[in-house]
């Protein structure tokens, strides 16, 4: 048997004279002569085979075709496309299986493409089962046509059915390697021995391109790949907002000072995201003292603070007021900052490997180390499941040394956080320098697995370790797994400042531009507290500072602990307040009197025409006993309309409106994002660095995104 005489055959079947089993029968034929073993591929009468089975195919298909024919393809058409199609996805975007496996037999199979790799060890080659012999089914050909579709750099292999067939012999692949053997082995050498583009790093290669390959697991049922993200694991501490408190039984608010920023580049990262940020992650009082304010500074460093207080109206209630409450630190001259020892606490486990956590870190350490001075002196300890110094404490004047250890940290591993915080401090307190600033930088996602890692065994341990004078600043990398709540533990309990490093340009903005403030204190254990006027003001509500409220007790008592001011460093709190008689007074009066309540001595009082008093203790860097600084708001501190408050006063208080409404405050829901916006917008004024432009984009961003 022979193909010609069965092509003879099958074309006197001319269509009106042949019966459908007379033309089956001469198909089946014709197609058993194809597979004889005088019709391989790589014989001058296997060439001809390609174009003889497109001859079949067009016959099959011309118009007077059977029905039975015409509906057993479609239906075949209508099961391999959707496969072929989800095949050639799954396999452009995962790439092949792995075995260890090497070269691939040269002999090619009856479609040009060998199916058949060699079994000896020594390289990775794609394995698949063995291709079904005889007569192939239309849906099988399209398959392997599919799987062959993968290999992008031999374009011939795109092309589908008897066409492909022909042009894939021998003769054509050795055309394709400029080598003799004609072989897919000297393809996929010639493959493998070309250079990788400089600066990329190669995918993985596969021994041969033209290996058969596995086919990918089947789509669910409902033909949607699902792909399934890990749960978030992000942590924030869950406080509520301040209530309303009445004067009459409750006059004084206490609360710790606060200067770090992670909460703003938090919201930030969420709403440029598209998604509106975790209410629990928004402090207000974070987001306001994220941005550079002109307040008025002291005139030298025997007094390191200088408040200036502002009454004006509210612009979310017309019936309260706003005591805006701005402090400035002392701004130490760069010339005079004290000599620096810089231990680098690096989180190096299995989280951290991902673009914006230890890239990025790295490169933000990279910014940090050329700002600093000759002879201030950096140590690098690493920690993943154990902790390890890589780097002993080194003058910057050795900046190669301190930037190529930091180039060659890599990830691995869990994360022992407790034992890299003992390592960390143990090599401050070796490398100490007296009279100068003694600081861990703890940069981690805060995802603690390893050893002591609750909230409070790590508090405990900072706690002990601050009384060596050692300050603490944490910087979170990354989003996913983000434990910004043992972040502000750490930071509140150990001398320090938080901040959320999402981008390089806050990585500059955290180290560079602000790294007087970030890293060399002026004061610690910094306290507020603001006592209001019974006579003038009825209630008050302090916006923000839920994570730092203190016992009325705890503001004389020095051994408690509270938040560090560094150089040049800007503190602003807000209260709303109601005047005593307005509509807006949520407290009916007391029946009885406050118990505790003392009247004036005399109807004219010297405190009469006080609205409140705010007191202020700090301690020098190094000192056990505290310093107070008092300032007594009145009158003379009010203006009249919104308009008429400084720039900054405006702009601050945008921000702490927009902090609110994100944090879900009832106090403003019926003051818009829009309203916010212009507010903003009126009271910009010099934008050096854009962050007040960024923060119109930002509110523009949570308008349209809650309104989904």
């Amino acid at each position: 048997m022979t193909v010609d005489k069965e092509l003879e055959k099958l074309s006197r079947l001319t269509p009106p004279a042949a019966t459908p089993e007379a033309r089956a029968r001469a198909l089946a034929a014709a197609m058993q002569a194809f597979d004889s073993p005088g019709n391989n591929a790589a014989t001058p009468q296997g060439n001809a085979k390609g174009w003889r089975q497109s001859s079949i195919i067009n016959w099959i298909w011309s118009p007077a075709m059977n029905k039975k024919f015409l509906a057993g393809s479609a239906l075949a058409t209508l099961l391999v496309i959707p496969a072929a199609g989800y095949l050639a996805i799954e396999l452009t975007r995962n790439g092949l299986p792995i075995t260890d496996q090497t070269e691939i037999a040269g002999n090619l199979s009856q479609n040009g493409v060998s199916k058949q790799p060699a079994a000896t060890a020594g390289q990775p080659v794609a394995v698949a089962p063995q291709a079904p012999a005889g007569n192939a089914s239309l849906a099988e050909q399209s398959v392997a046509d599919a799987q062959a579709l993968q290999d992008k750099e031999t374009p011939a292999l795109a092309k589908s059915g008897a066409a492909r067939m022909s042009e894939f012999d021998a003769n054509d692949v050795a055309a394709l390697t400029n080598k003799p053997e004609g072989s897919a082995a000297a393809l996929g050498a010639a493959k493998r021995s070309a250079p990788a583009a400089p600066g990329i790093v190669p995918q993985r290669q596969f021994a041969e391109p033209m290996a058969a390959i596995a086919p990918s697991p089947a789509p669910p049922a409902e033909g949607r790949v699902q792909v399934q993200l890990d749960p978030d694991r992000e942590r924030f501490a869950n406080a509520a907002a301040n209530p309303i408190k009445s004067v009459a039984t409750d006059p004084v608010s206490t609360f710790s000072a606060d200067v770090d920023s992670a909460s703003y580049a938090f919201v930030r990262r969420s709403l440029t995201g598209g998604a509106m940020p975790d209410p629990q992650s928004v402090r207000v009082e974070e987001m306001i003292n994220y941005f550079p304010f002109d307040w008025p500074g002291p005139d030298n460093a025997d007094q390191p603070f200088k408040a200036t207080v502002t009454v004006m109206p509210t612009p979310w209630n017309r019936d309260t007021e706003l005591m805006h409450v701005a402090i400035k630190g002392y701004d130490i001259a760069p010339a005079t900052t004290p000599h620096a020892n810089l231990i680098f606490l690096i989180d190096v486990s299995g989280s951290m490997d991902e673009p914006d956590k230890l890239p990025l870190l790295k490169s933000a350490f990279r910014l940090l180390v050329n700002r600093l001075k000759p002879d201030d002196t950096v140590s690098i300890v690493t920690y993943a499941g154990n902790a390890g110094t890589v780097l002993q404490p080194t003058r910057v004047a050795e900046k190669s040394k301190i930037l190529s250890a930091i180039d060659r940290l890599e990830p691995g591993g869990s994360t022992g956080g407790a034992e890299g915080i003992e390592a960390a401090y143990d090599l401050a307190k070796q490398a100490f320098v007296k009279d100068g600033v003694n600081r861990v930088m703890l940069a981690t996602d805060g995802d603690f697995n390893v050893g002591p890692s609750s909230d409070e065994d790590l508090k405990r341990i900072i706690e002990e370790r601050r009384k060596d004078g050692i300050f603490l600043t944490v910087l979170g990398f990354g989003r996913g797994n983000l434990n910004d709540s043992l972040m502000q533990t750490l930071a509140q309990n150990g001398n320090g400042s938080a901040a959320y490093i999402d981008t390089l340009a806050e990585a500059q903005k955290t180290l560079v531009e602000e790294a007087g403030s970030t890293l060399f204190p002026i004061a610690s254990d910094v306290k507020f507290q603001v006592e209001f006027n019974p006579e003038r003001i009825a209630e008050y509500r302090l916006i923000g500072y839920e994570t730092r409220a203190l016992n009325r007790e705890d503001f004389n008592n020095d051994r408690v602990d509270a938040g560090d001011i560094g150089s040049g460093h800007s503190v602003t709190a807000i209260y709303e307040i109601t005047p005593k008689g307005s509509p807006a007074v949520m407290n009916d009066d007391l029946r009885y009197g406050a118990a505790d309540q003392v009247p004036p001595k005399t109807s004219d009082s010297a405190h009469q025409g006080e609205l409140a008093f705010v007191k202020m203790r700090y301690k020098r860097p190094g000192e056990d006993k505290s310093a107070l600084i008092t300032t007594p708001v009145n009158d003379g501190n009010a203006v009249a309309t919104v308009d008429a408050a400084p720039q900054d006063v405006r702009f601050s208080v945008a921000v702490a409106a927009f902090g609110q409404k994100l944090s879900h405050v009832a106090a403003v829901d019926t003051y818009s994002y829009q309203a916010i916006a212009d507010l903003a917008a009126a009271s910009r004024g010099t934008d050096a660095f854009g962050y007040r432009s960024d923060f119109l984009g930002l509110v523009r961003l949570a308008d349209g995104l809650s309104q989904r």
